[in-house]
């Protein structure tokens, strides 16, 4: 077998630490009180958000391009990404003094591309998806003789991302369950062989964007099954087909892989914003959401993986606005008034009796269903959640109003 062929264990993962040293952080691990009290049972954050380039991808790329021998070093280097690879491959790249190519698929967060020029790589677009990009990047280290460091499909790569999962287990040492956000799968097989080495009963969950979930397909049929199309904001963990290698550890190490909704994504990325005071991207918000989606369903005391922090600020203003929408903080109403002078004073004065915050207000006059004398009048509220929601219909019908959502 050649290095990247062979399967991954303990020995390797514990060697790729030592490479690591001085280079990534051993990153944060915070108890979450919040989160805690819905499960029921203790619940960890692990922080890789706050790592060097802002996701866990810096590990994985570094313990790669670091084993490059010198004749390799000096055709350079070329990697796919969506963004955070890029930046673990650039980073590594700067350090070790290798000229760097990355491949984004067009749309790629304008974050992550000017981070990963920063670190001095040239990036080039190509493609809508991942799978797309790592085509051009294969043709193109081809063409030149750079080598290809694939975003999760090495032995090195999923070492380094392993290491995540020593210091889960050093972190955490009575952890029960372990929830990691899953594209490919490297940093799912690197967390779950290390884990499974030294702590076998411990579960190993995976998370996948429903929209974007590769694995359980694959899983079914024994083998890599590619998606035929894939639509999710989760850019972090929208990869289409599992490597060769992630699937076989994925496989033989992993308890179970779940899906979560964009909405549950978008409420579990502003709790985290809102209760952890932690910005993460949506991929990395994947984890929070499963335990907030199936809070009974796991052993505690459980650790929460946030494998990425890169969110453009546009994303994440309206990933903020959907998680308000769908925790029910958002309410839109059509309320039909008299068509009277001081009908919508009444109205408002009755809905901030109520405590909601009015946004938006608009009339109109034409409609069948309306009377001669009647106003169809659109409210957009800000509520403090479903029951504050109710209680604002409630109120409202009980003065007359006919409320329609």
């Amino acid at each position: 077998m050649s290095p990247s062929e062979e399967p991954v264990g303990l020995a390797d993962i514990q060697a790729a630490r030592e490479v690591l040293a001085g280079v990534v952080i051993e990153t944060p691990m915070e108890e979450s009180r919040w989160l805690s009290s819905v499960v029921g049972g203790p619940v960890y954050l692990k922080c890789e958000n706050l790592q060097r380039t802002g996701s866990f991808k810096a590990r994985g790329a570094y313990v790669r391009i670091s084993r490059l021998s010198d004749e390799e070093r000096a055709r350079g280097v070329v990697a796919a990404s969506a963004g955070n690879h890029a930046q673990g491959v650039a980073l590594a790249a700067q350090r070790l003094g290798i000229k760097a190519t990355v491949f984004m698929p067009e749309g790629a967060p304008i974050p992550k591309e000017k981070a990963t020029r920063g670190y001095g790589a040239d990036v080039v677009f190509h493609g809508r998806y991942l799978e797309d990009s790592l085509v051009a990047a294969r043709e193109y280290a081809e063409r030149t003789g750079a080598v290809l460091i694939h975003p999760f499909d090495h032995a090195d790569v999923m070492s380094g991302q392993g290491t995540v999962g020593l210091e889960v287990l050093e972190q955490v040492p009575d952890v029960e369950t372990v929830v990691v956000p899953t594209g490919g799968g490297g940093l799912l097989a690197g967390v779950a062989i290390a884990v499974k080495a030294l702590r076998p009963d411990v579960a190993v969950i995976g998370v996948q964007a429903k929209g974007a979930a590769a694995y359980p397909g694959s899983l079914q049929s024994g083998a890599p099954v590619p998606l035929t199309q894939m639509k999710t904001m989760a850019d972090g963990i929208a990869v289409g087909l599992p490597g060769e290698l992630t699937f076989a550890a994925v496989r033989d190490f992993v308890d179970e892989i779940v899906t979560v909704t964009e909405e549950e994504m978008s409420r579990a990325l502003l709790a985290l914003v809102e209760r952890a005071k932690m910005v993460v991207e949506p991929a990395g918000a994947a984890a929070v959401a499963a335990l907030l989606a199936r809070p009974t369903a796991y052993r505690t005391p459980a650790v929460a993986v946030l494998s990425g922090g890169n969110i453009d600020p546009i994303l994440l203003g309206k990933v903020i606005q959907h998680g308000m929408a769908a925790a029910g903080r958002y309410l839109n109403l059509h309320v039909n008034i008299p068509d009277v002078p001081g009908g919508l004073a009444r109205l408002l004065g009755e809905v901030g009796e109520t405590g909601a915050n009015v946004l938006e207000v608009a009339h109109e006059r034409i409609s069948p269903s309306l009377h001669l004398d009647e106003v169809d009048v659109h409210l957009q509220l800000e509520t403090r959640g479903y029951p504050h929601a109710e209680l604002v219909m409630a109120r409202l019908r009980e003065r007359g109003y006919r409320v329609l959502e």
